[in-house]
């Protein structure tokens, strides 16, 4: 689904206009930039809601009908579980186990070589290590250890100036090592964290 109709969905449920919505759905879909097919969705979960949006919109925003609208609810029921068929809003883990290290050689010392640059800012450097603390898995820290997560992402939620180096890791280190599941086309199928959702599903049919 494309910003505008999120953001039409947004007005039907809250509202106002679309240009109330149309920054936090475009800071959602923003990843669409490195990876164009449905892998880009990591932003597509509520690690990003609690690390990413909220840090950049705030809890709520009052539209221009006057109405107090709650960010997290917003992007759920707007965005995300809109772009999963209303089943399921995959965690960030499920994003992590579909991305094959063993094609990143040596990722590990240059992730610890990229974080170097960032540790002394504790704001930042927590951020960037969030994932780990989600998944338990440091292939994880390739979401935000990237050039386009620091120049694009970083500068949006901090007074932080994009660098012109060359790093050691692009967004491409991520999705050439990236399947692609089912479960991020549109909620095909259901994702691993949402397994016993799918067979509460299937028991109710029954």
């Amino acid at each position: 689904m494309n910003i505008i109709k999120h953001c039409q969905l947004s007005v039907h449920r809250w509202g106002g206009v679309e240009a109330d919505y149309i920054d936090i759905h475009t800071f959602i879909d923003q990843t669409k930039s490195v990876c164009p097919d449905m892998r880009h969705r990591f932003f597509h979960t509520v690690w990003a809601i609690n690390y990413l949006v909220i840090p950049r919109f705030g809890y709520h925003f009052t539209n221009s009908s006057g109405k107090k609208v709650d960010i997290k609810d917003l992007c759920e029921r707007d965005h995300l579980l809109i772009d999963y068929a209303n089943k399921f809003i995959p965690t960030l883990g499920d994003f992590v186990d579909a991305i094959d290290d063993v094609l990143i050689p040596n990722y590990r010392q240059k992730l610890e070589q990229f974080h170097q640059k960032y540790i002394t800012d504790p704001k930042i450097s927590t951020l960037m290590l969030s994932p780990l603390s989600h998944t338990g898995k440091v292939k994880s820290l390739l979401l935000t250890h990237n050039s386009w997560f620091v120049n694009e992402v970083l500068p949006q939620l901090f007074d932080f100036k994009p660098i012109i180096d060359d790093f050691l890791i692009n967004p491409s280190f991520l999705f050439n090592a990236m399947e692609f599941e089912l479960w991020m086309d549109n909620g095909i199928a259901f994702p691993s964290s949402a397994k016993m959702l799918e067979k509460r599903l299937v028991t109710t049919r029954i």
